[in-house]
């Protein structure tokens, strides 16, 4: 349960409108209590942009898998412990579990591969579990959710019942080796790069961050623009060059745009090949050559021909 307060306001006549008087979505918790970080409309869009936008030279689509919002099974001594991270790449794996059905979970020891990349999207209730020993107290997203009133366990039940944290799962068991956050509240990006057992912050440029993968030979930036209809700041994939790559629907789209230029320029190129051949034609009857013998010469069309004499 949890408690909210809201201002008195004085009644008028008429009636104030529920959406004056009632809380809004920035009064009420966008999060379950009792499993913060559950998906909000970001969470769901920015995921997608993740998996449409990756394009990995290395790996053919059918045999690496991506996914957001997906129970993580780690722990073969806890079976039923796991993580759910906002989007995870794995590479080496069949797209389909077992090659023909669609996934549940993943659970590693089945499917013998970790993920090669995880990016978790901050929130107020779960930005110290993303970032672990590098949270910064005095940095925290500010939280304007209601209170929440919950029992605090003992630090007994704490030690005997709590699995690891994200960070810690990602970082000592899994050993993912590319572990991105961000948060869309301060846009700002950060990267963990796996080194000697333990991540280590890459620096990247504030006013331009962008995170390199050599491993995979694709890289991640902020893209400013429209995705599914909602302009804002968002995650997306490019390549070497920095240039953003397409989703599925920008790449038909700009097939489209390059086939309609295409035929635009053969239509201009006949036409003005027709051109130069007419007044080819006319430079010839300017000499005193027969028509009969022009348009032999020049293998002219009888549309051509009537073009030529209507013109002559």
């Amino acid at each position: 349960m949890f408690s909210y307060t809201r201002p008195s306001i004085a009644q008028t006549d008429p009636p104030r409108s529920p959406r004056e008087t009632l809380p809004t979505m920035y009064d009420l918790p966008s999060e379950d209590p009792e499993e913060p970080g559950l998906p909000d409309e970001f969470h769901d869009l920015q995921p997608q942009l993740l998996s449409r936008t990756l394009q990995l030279t290395q790996y053919r689509r059918s045999n690496c898998f991506t996914a957001s919002d997906l129970n993580l099974y780690y722990d073969v001594k806890h079976p039923l412990w796991h993580k759910r991270p906002d989007w995870f790449l794995v590479v080496d794996v069949p797209r389909l579990y077992d090659g023909h059905d669609l996934r549940r979970s993943y659970v590693i020891w089945q499917e013998g591969q970790s993920p090669e990349v995880i990016v978790e999207f901050l929130s107020p209730g779960t930005e110290a579990e993303d970032l672990g020993r590098f949270y910064d107290e005095t940095a925290k997203i500010p939280d304007d959710s209601p209170i929440v009133e919950s029992a605090v366990p003992s630090e007994q039940e704490v030690q005997s019942i709590k699995p690891p944290g994200k960070f810690e799962v990602y970082e000592r068991l899994l050993r993912v080796p590319h572990y991105i956050v961000y948060s869309r509240y301060t846009q700002r990006l950060r990267y963990f790069k796996l080194e000697g057992g333990l991540y280590q912050e890459r620096s990247l440029n504030p006013q331009n961050p962008l995170i390199w993968l050599a491993e995979l030979e694709i890289g991640l930036g902020i893209w400013q623009g429209e995705f599914e209809g909602v302009p804002g700041n968002w995650l997306r994939w490019c390549n070497a060059a920095g240039e953003w790559l397409l989703t599925d629907t920008e790449q038909a789209c700009f097939a489209e745009e390059q086939a309609q230029r295409a035929e635009e320029q053969a239509r201009f190129e006949k036409e003005q090949a027709q051109t130069q051949l007419l007044q080819a034609a006319r430079n010839l009857l300017e000499t005193g050559m027969p028509i009969e013998q022009v348009v032999s010469l020049l293998n002219l069309s009888e549309v051509q021909l009537q073009k030529l004499q209507a013109s002559s």
